[in-house]
């Protein structure tokens, strides 16, 4: 099995040398032996677009020499990128770029191109591969869990065994879940003086109504937040303190890099998100929230 750094390198290149073949998410799956759903998935998670609509705009952005360099007809140059038919390409172009390749061939119009994407070498982490941060609006909500009380120095060692303790033995009791397939591991009342925070493992729910005595709740507020996102080779039951420590040290050099316009504010409060349908078998997914302010 590839590690995610490849798999996800190698479509790239698939897509790049696939454009004028019938590249698509079928063929790529079978290549390398996903169900169509998880590629999608897959490619979702990691560059944040459609894996369609990348390829699509791949190929359109790959037409435009042939319109301004050649005399090929529209229906040929259609044909050549597997869009089944002129009328096909026609819209789709006019909807990438907002004109028809004709009026663009005489025309001659500027349009903005979707590039191939890119991955670097300091997104890669010894079997996974990191991504962001984004900046992104994290709405208000509720979770229901368990509270932990855990030392800072052991937090990458006993946080995922509680989230793994909370997961098969704790989430079934509580009700009003909102996402019943979706992790959340929240780290707040974060103690510099005795050195140690809270770590709530929990669910979201719908309110915090009818909450079981004795399990601990939380509500995180609207806040502009940085949202890292992890592809690992692994179960997500195998987050271990090895690769949890990787991920926060990804973490930690973007938060001190000199031209970072955020700062993160993860001495308040911070969260994963695992959305357990994602994992399929091969590969583990988790999202990392802080909220963040913009430097002044």
């Amino acid at each position: 099995m590839l590690k995610p750094y490849n798999l996800l390198e190698n479509v790239l290149i698939d897509i790049e040398n696939g454009i004028k073949e019938n590249i698509n998410i079928g063929s790529l799956a079978k290549k390398y032996s996903f169900s169509d759903r998880h590629i999608r998935r897959l490619f979702r998670f990691a560059f944040k677009q459609p894996m369609a609509s990348y390829i699509r705009s791949r190929k359109l952005a790959s037409s435009l020499d042939d319109l301004l360099s050649t005399d090929i007809n529209v229906l040929d140059i259609a044909l050549n990128y597997n869009f089944g038919y002129e009328q096909s390409y026609i819209r789709s172009f006019k909807s990438e770029f907002g004109v028809t390749p004709g009026e663009f061939r005489k025309s001659g119009h500027f349009v903005k191109v979707k590039p191939p994407l890119h991955l670097f070498n300091e997104n890669i982490l010894k079997d996974g591969i990191i991504f962001g941060p984004d900046i992104v609006m994290v709405p208000k909500f509720h979770v229901a869990g368990v509270s932990n009380i855990i030392p800072f120095s052991k937090s990458v060692s006993l946080a995922p065994k509680a989230a793994i303790n909370f997961w098969e033995n704790e989430r079934i009791n509580i009700n009003n879940v909102k996402n019943p397939n979706v992790y959340i591991g929240l780290t707040c009342n974060i103690n510099h003086e005795n050195e140690n925070s809270e770590y709530i493992t929990s669910v979201q729910v719908r309110n915090l109504k009818n909450i079981p005595h004795g399990y601990r709740t939380y509500t995180f507020n609207s806040s502009l937040c940085a949202r890292f996102r992890y592809i690992g080779q692994h179960h997500f039951y195998n987050l271990d303190k090895n690769r949890a420590g990787e991920m926060y040290n990804s973490i930690r050099k973007f938060a001190s890099h000199k031209n970072v316009k955020y700062a993160l504010l993860n001495d308040q409060v911070y969260f994963e998100k695992i959305d357990i349908d994602c994992y399929d078998g091969n590969y583990c997914q988790m999202e990392w929230f802080t909220p963040v302010i913009e430097k002044i």
